[in-house]
């Protein structure tokens, strides 16, 4: 029944799509925050027309948050919150699109434009299965909330206090992002670990001004020097981080874990052509992809200080600096491990200098959740029916603070259903959709309802 809905009410589908993807709804831009607050508007007043109840758009103190549910399923189904973000990057460079980022042109199957894929091609098409189910059974599976965003792109700034503060409004058993990934175009996946982040800046400081190398060489300690050694006392000499409890709560890969990170496809040599290095490097005793993907790291992204123009200048400097970053898996705390670099730091400070550590900005929580979680099995299930292949269990090495920020503040886990494929110039000039995966989604969502009718989730 609702799949002759989907085939027959396509094309308007695909018009309303459209009609949000042209809503420039950049969050970063001030001069846009009307146009993020229009896709509000326009995803709230879709959620309506789709059946779903108790509408609102919530303010954060920042961009909003579109709330909406569907609650008459009975307390003995689960409860599912679906989210998705109706934000957007910005488009610039302009001059490296082919057609205006906002004007979506439709070429070889593709939608182009910014935000097709990401993540508004996501976002619609559990709007349009609600409807779908709606109109053709007068009732859905599940019960069903959506939290849809519109500061993603920014970081979801807000959303961790508005999350605490209305918990209970968005309390579920399940969380479903549409914002996520497949594999490639014909091989699904499902993301089941994200890294968590955080951040320290290093400064060094000697004496009070520059000094003649010259004059005063052999007296003092150089703070790039300095430096230089507290930072290569981050690990040892084979790559391991030598940060003293740094894998104290690391949780360890399983034989089973790491015969299901070597089942998805890697090509070593097609990626350091890709990178453009000589060889990997990093943690011995895990191959490449365990330690992208499952294993904490610990990376200099910016050292400074001292002259650095043409020529030679002959000169101590005063100051040196550095920007450190960790990736985190489960269980580690970032705020944790940030007090763990600030003590190393300190116990490896030189004399003569002063050595000042403080947290950056960025934290965010690791996420794990287990590949045969019932919700993973069922959604594994239904994207082997659409692609004709089981999924590949996949873990990332990036962060998305909001998925374990669910885990926290609601205590759901999250299943990765989206339809993006990362191939689609996400960020960039000429994103694109494709179509095959717009009417897929909104199939795999009615699949997805239907099966988890019948699921033991184990929170109930």
């Amino acid at each position: 029944m609702w799949q002759q809905y989907l085939d027959d009410n396509h094309d308007r589908f695909f018009e309303e799509y459209l009609d949000l993807v042209r809503i420039p709804s950049i969050s970063s831009l001030p001069e846009h925050m009307a146009d993020v607050e229009k896709a509000a508007e326009w995803t709230a007043t879709r959620l309506t027309a789709a059946g779903i109840e108790n509408v609102e758009i919530m303010p954060t103190g920042g961009h909003p948050v579109v709330y909406g549910d569907w609650l008459h399923a009975g307390d003995d189904k689960p409860t599912l919150l679906i989210y998705a973000h109706f934000d957007v990057q910005p488009a610039d460079p302009y001059e490296l699109w082919d057609t205006p980022p906002f004007e979506p042109t439709i070429r070889d199957g593709r939608v182009y434009a910014r935000g097709a894929s990401d993540d508004k091609g996501g976002l619609v098409t559990p709007i349009f299965a609600v409807e779908a189910l709606l109109q053709t059974t007068k009732k859905l599976p599940i019960n069903i909330k959506f939290c849809l965003e519109g500061q993603e792109e920014i970081g979801s700034p807000q959303l961790p206090p508005f999350m605490a503060e209305h918990k209970e409004k968005f309390a579920c058993d399940l969380v479903a992002s549409a914002d996520g990934l497949q594999w490639s175009e014909t091989e699904p996946m499902l993301v089941v670990a994200l890294k968590g982040l955080c951040a320290v800046e290093i400064s060094v400081r000697g004496p009070k001004g520059d000094l003649h190398s010259g004059l005063h060489g052999g007296v003092i300690q150089n703070p790039l020097e300095a430096l230089a050694n507290i930072i290569a006392s981050f690990r040892t000499t084979d790559g391991k981080i030598a940060v003293e409890g740094f894998f104290d709560e690391v949780v360890e890969l399983t034989a089973e874990d790491r015969e299901k990170i070597a089942a998805v496809p890697f090509d070593g040599p097609a990626y350091k052509d890709q990178l453009g290095v000589t060889d990997f490097y990093g943690e011995p005793d895990y191959t490449t992809r365990e330690r992208n993907w499952a294993r904490p790291t610990l990376e200099i992204n910016g050292m400074w200080g001292g002259f650095q123009g043409d020529g030679t200048k002959t000169v101590l400097p005063s100051e040196a600096h550095a920007k450190v970053t960790c990736r985190l898996v489960a269980n580690q705390d970032p705020h944790q491990i940030e007090q763990l670099l600030i003590d190393h730091i300190k116990k490896h400070a030189p004399v003569g200098v002063t050595v000042d550590v403080r947290a950056g900005r960025g934290v965010a929580y690791p996420f794990l959740m287990d590949s045969d979680h019932p919700a993973n099995q069922i959604a594994a299930e239904v994207l082997t029916e659409l692609y004709g292949q089981s999924p590949y269990f996949v873990r990332v090495g990036g962060s998305v603070p909001v998925i374990p920020m669910f885990q926290k503040e609601l205590g759901a886990d999250t299943i990765n259903f989206g339809w993006t494929v990362g191939d689609e110039n996400l960020h960039a000039p000429n994103e694109f959709f494709r179509l095959a995966n717009f009417k897929r989604g909104m199939r795999g969502y009615c699949m997805l309802f239907e099966r988890l009718a019948t699921a033991d989730l184990g929170n109930k």
